[in-house]
């Protein structure tokens, strides 16, 4: 089979990105794994099989992207996509946040994603040929409570999206965003029930999603069918945010 290129899938360990990875490897990419956790990353690879690497790293770390980026070359060739999905979540009201548990999560979030976006971006210009997507948030589209830093980091990537898309979509590189609603992953549960029960009971569609859903959305956009997609932000969120 024909190779539907080479991409990396940051915080691919478990979750979302684990079935982001493993979908795009059964489309036919060949997939780099990335986790700050070597053996998750490790684990997902093996799933993968021949077509599957892992390299570990924290994406907020000039010096980590660059040694995923290069692994990736090595074993794959060049980046043609690329899946920031790399973060973390952190429960509490706005009083009780420290700063350096908002610069951590603009950290992982935002500048993990400019990063990687930036290392990969060189090459896919002088190709005039890539994809990148990025894993925004509902919440960085209409907040959530105890979830103020969250919510400003995953605005920021929607941002990014949408202003990055306007600079290089005119030179064959596409960069959207999927803002997933809550999705049954253990960083969804590991917030409060209380906080699982209001928000399931918000939804529309009445449950939360699952990380499979969300890896379907990616895969579309990584595909040729989402050619006219630029800078857009896609919505796997049971109705919380409806455009």
């Amino acid at each position: 089979m024909t190779s539907a290129g080479t991409v990396i899938v940051t915080g691919a360990g478990s979750g979302i990105g684990r079935a982001i990875a493993l979908r795009l490897a059964a489309d036919g990419y060949r997939v780099m794994v990335n986790d700050f956790r070597a053996a998750a990353a490790a684990a997902v690879a093996a799933e993968i099989g021949a077509h599957g690497k892992s390299c570990d790293g924290d994406v907020s770390d000039e010096a980590d992207v660059a040694a995923i980026v290069a692994a990736t070359e090595a074993a794959f060739g060049p980046v043609t996509h690329l899946v920031n999905n790399a973060g973390h979540v952190q429960q509490g009201r706005f009083e009780t946040l420290t700063p350096a548990d908002f610069d951590r999560m603009i950290a992982v979030h935002l500048r993990g994603t400019f990063l990687c976006t930036q290392a990969v971006m060189g090459g896919m210009l002088a190709r005039r040929a890539g994809v990148v997507v990025n894993i925004a948030s509902q919440l960085g589209q209409i907040g959530g409570v105890e979830l103020v830093h969250y919510s400003a980091a995953k605005a920021g990537i929607i941002g990014l999206t949408k202003a990055l898309a306007r600079e290089v979509s005119s030179q064959g590189v596409r960069v959207n965003a999927v803002a997933p609603g809550p999705i049954n992953t253990p960083l969804v549960r590991s917030l409060s029930e209380d906080w699982q029960r209001a928000k399931a009971a918000e939804l529309p569609l009445g449950r939360f999603g699952e990380p499979e859903e969300v890896a379907a959305t990616v895969s579309f956009l990584c595909s040729p069918g989402a050619s006219l997609f630029v800078g857009q932000t896609l919505g796997p969120n049971s109705g919380d945010v409806m455009l």
